[in-house]
């Protein structure tokens, strides 16, 4: 199954021109699904773009959702994107590892319990957009969805990961005044003050990084991302944009934030008293956590224990759709095959072995989860 997913383009089309989005891949897990008696069902949630929720069950138990996203990014620089071809052990492609690995984990996972009478509700919930605007978990969870526990498949190398970071993005806006580069007296050169607000923010930097921080996740952090201005060699550029990223922790909110990134604007501002400069709050996801004595944590780390696996529990660097879960109530963890490195890749691979010692795991919680008193 690794290898279809991998075989079957899912390219997120807002990524890269010509992605084909998830219809055919979802067609594909949908047919799978259906096969194994799982109630199915395909979901818009764009043009072209689609989710796929499957349910099992008599309903007289928990409830669990095992969660993966059916989009990759974009292909450009790789010779054969889509082999799925299989080398020393390795499954190669775009989104082997991130996350149709994780994927064909739910799926096999889900076979197996097909075939067994479980008093609980498996709900295999696949979306789409997650590499972009996460329009597919906003619709899954704007559907009404519940749940008891939920586990988000990305790769964290069969680690259980109960806490992720979130971000918030802080649009700078720096003014200037226009004027011929051969008239100093009456220009205000915008992209040099900018540099004072990106010095203060390296300031910030590492203010952030010398905090103790989450014991899982470590410190906050922020860093300039994207940086525009002028129109010509010879013009005193009149505005400077900058985008800047501030990774957050749980418990930090987006006002919290901006609060903080306004004392950073004042420290530029007593550097260059002339500083004209506003910030303004983008786009924003919370981190979230969930406690690690809870009974999806205890119980995935029991199944990795009988599977022979550490059962290391870590943090999750990157921000995931699991975010929008917990939020809506259901403690949502990542645990899934494959590394966070090879994402996004031009040589992108997962090994085959870790793919299986995730299904056994996954089918071996799930099993376990959905035969516990409710």
């Amino acid at each position: 199954m690794a290898r279809r997913l991998v075989q079957t383009a899912s390219v997120n089309p807002v990524l890269e021109e010509g992605g084909t989005g998830e219809a055919e891949i979802a067609a594909l897990v949908a047919g799978w699904l259906d096969g194994w008696g799982y109630a199915t069902r395909m979901a818009q949630v764009a043009p072209g773009r689609f989710n796929v929720v499957g349910r099992r069950g008599r309903g007289l138990g928990p409830v669990l959702l095992l969660n993966g996203h059916l989009d990759t990014v974009g292909v450009e620089g790789m010779s054969d994107p889509f082999s799925g071809a299989v080398r020393e052990g390795r499954l190669h492609g775009r989104g082997a590892a991130d996350m149709k690995g994780g994927v064909a984990c739910i799926l096999a996972a889900a076979a197996r319990l097909a075939a067994e009478d479980v008093p609980g509700e498996l709900i295999v919930a696949l979306t789409a957009d997650e590499e972009h605007a996460s329009l597919g978990m906003e619709a899954l969870v704007a559907s009404g969805i519940r749940a008891d526990a939920a586990v988000v498949c990305e790769p964290t190398g069969l680690a259980v990961m109960p806490a992720h970071k979130g971000f918030l993005w802080i649009d700078a806006e720096v003014k200037g005044r226009a004027a011929h580069g051969s008239r100093p007296e009456l220009g205000v050169d915008a992209i040099a003050h900018a540099g004072h607000l990106l010095v203060a923010f390296e300031a910030e930097a590492a203010r952030l990084a010398d905090d103790a921080g989450h014991p899982l996740l470590g410190p906050a952090s922020v860093h300039a991302g994207t940086v525009s201005g002028g129109s010509a060699p010879s013009v005193y550029p009149d505005r400077c944009e900058v985008v800047f990223e501030r990774r957050t922790l749980p418990g930090e909110t987006a006002d919290q934030v901006m609060r903080e990134a306004e004392s950073v604007l004042a420290r530029a501002r007593q550097r260059c008293p002339e500083l004209d400069a506003r910030l303004e709050p983008g786009l924003y996801r919370a981190a979230t956590e969930v406690p690690v004595a809870s009974p999806v944590v205890r119980g995935l780390l029991a199944a990795c224990e009988r599977a022979g696996v550490p059962g290391t529990v870590a943090g999750m660097s990157a921000w995931v759709d699991a975010c929008f879960l917990n939020r809506n109530g259901i403690p949502a963890v990542c645990f899934g095959p494959g590394s966070i490195a090879q994402a996004h890749t031009n040589g992108e691979w997962i090994a085959i072995s870790e793919v299986e010692t995730g299904t056994e795991v996954l089918a071996d919680f799930a099993r376990c989860f959905l035969t516990r008193p409710k």
